[in-house]
Order: structure tokens, then sequence, then C-alpha cells
């Protein structure tokens, strides 16, 4: 394997074709403002550099990116690329991984608009990321223990696990189908509308008008916190074990829940059952 370290890139395709490279503390800046450092390589591996140059990843097979920097000025880094790790790195340029797939990100800090879009086989462990339409369009999704903070995320997703999340977001999961969310905290308005096979287990949702026009929808032991108008229009299989302000027209199903300030029945097909299991309340409404 060739190794190159301690030098400055900045021309255009400064390492294009490149193939089984270690490049270590390097930099990839400068005048000469060149894009697309290491496009169309493969069996790379990126240690301790610092990227503040657009598209540096397209095209690649096989890469692995590790204490790296990527600035707000490295836009669109990885392309159409596969088989990637990246470990404890700082991806802060706009659109940074789309249309990728096999990609496992570990400790890394993303702070990124339209992140992930339309990747596959992705998995995030031990991440922080700020976002705006978080890997809308993504399948096959492993996350633990991910901590995102931003809006639109999760949108129209396939095929994903969740485990020991903190999402703070709002309009998540709109479309999403396929989907386990496990021991994670979900705060935002509108989560999860016209999602199908959903499902959160052990969970904390937070915030307004959740979970409305869901199919095949599951909570299961799942806590709900300023929580009204929820349900509207699901088909749902869900036990609650707090209170929630308001529940409105569910389709089908049975809603357990330990207590609820209103139940709005105003349209025919409202059918779904809402079984109040608080001392002194109804038993069903």
């Amino acid at each position: 394997m060739e190794i190159i370290q301690q030098q400055i890139f900045d021309q255009e395709r400064a390492l294009y074709g490149s193939r089984d490279l270690l490049v270590k503390d390097c930099s990839f800046d400068g005048p000469a403002d060149g894009e697309s450092a290491f496009k169309e390589c493969s069996d790379i591996q990126v240690e301790r550099c610092f990227f503040n140059l657009r598209y540096p990843f397209w095209h690649d097979h096989g890469l692995k990116l590790t204490g790296s920097e990527l600035t707000a000025l490295c836009r669109a880094a990885l392309w159409y690329s596969d088989h990637i790790e990246i470990t404890d790195t700082k991806l802060h340029g706009i659109k940074a991984l789309r249309e990728c797939r096999e990609a496992v990100l570990r400790g890394c800090d993303v702070i990124s608009p339209e992140f992930g879009w339309s990747s596959r086989q992705v998995r995030m462990e031990d991440c922080t990321a700020e976002s705006e339409y978080f890997m809308m369009r993504a399948e096959d999704l492993q996350f633990k223990n991910v901590r995102m903070k931003g809006k639109y995320s999760f949108q129209y997703i396939r095929n994903a696990v969740f485990d020991h999340c903190d999402f703070d977001t709002k309009d998540a999961f709109w479309h999403a189908k396929n989907v386990v969310v496990r021991d994670s905290v979900v705060k935002g308005e509108y989560l999860a509308w016209y999602c199908e096979d959903v499902t959160f287990e052990r969970c904390r949702i937070i915030g307004t008008q959740p979970l409305c026009y869901c199919k095949g929808l599951k909570l299961i032991d799942c806590e709900m916190v300023d929580t009204d108008l929820a349900f509207e229009r699901s088909e749902v299989e869900a036990t609650v074990t707090t209170p929630v302000l308001s529940i409105k027209n569910p389709l089908s199903g049975r809603i357990t829940v330990h207590a609820v300030g209103e139940i709005i029945r105003d349209i025919p097909q409202a059918r779904g059952e809402v079984l109040v299991t608080q001392t002194g309340g109804p038993a069903c409404a």
C-alpha cells in the first residue's frame, strides 16, 4: 500500500483513480480550489486529514476515513460510493452522504442538511447529527445511540431499526415503512404521519398531533407527553403508560392508555377502541 503523509493538495482531482492508498495527516485546501480529490478510487484509507474543498469522495469503492474533519465548505463529500467506514470524524458540509451503500459511521459529528438521501445499508453508532431532511428515502438502516436534532427527518425510509436514540425533530418518519424504534426519545410535532408498519417500543414520544393517518402502527409500553389529537385516522394497536391529552378518530384497533383528557369522534369511520386503565376513569370509549 502506498503511503502519502503530511502534504497539502488543492488541485483538481488530486488523487483521482488511486488504488490501495493510505493518506495521513494531509490537508485538502488551498488557492487552486480543486474539486473531487479522491474521485473513482478504491481501497483508500484516510487518517487525520482536513478537507475544505468540494466533492472529495465520489464513486469510491472501499473507503476508511478516521479522525478527520470535513468543513462546511466540503460540500457533497460522499456520493455514489460503497463499503465505507467513517470513525471519529466531523462531517460538516451540506449533502455529505448521498446514494451510498454499506456505510458504517461510529463516533461521528454530523452537521449536514440533506444528509443520507437515497442511501442503503447505513449503520450509525454513537453519533450526533444536526440536519434537515435527514436520511430521506434511505433503506436498510441500523442506528444505535444516535442523537439527532433538526427537521423533516427519516421521511420515506424503508426497513430500519433504531435503538437507544434521541431525536428532536419535526415531521419525523413521514411515509416510513417497516421501521422499529426501541428505547428512544422522539420529540417533535406531527410524528410519523402516513407511516406503515412502524413500531415504537418503550419510547418516550413528545409533541403535538402524533401518529396520524398510519397503517399497521404499534406502540408497546410507550410514554406520551404533551400529545394531543393523537392517532387521527390511524389503524393502531397501542399500549400507552402515561396520560394523553386527546385522541382523535382512530379508525381501527385498540389504544390502551393510562388516562386521556378527551376522546374525539366526529366521523363515522372512527371505530378504534380506547381503553382507559386509570382507576375511576371510564372503562372504554
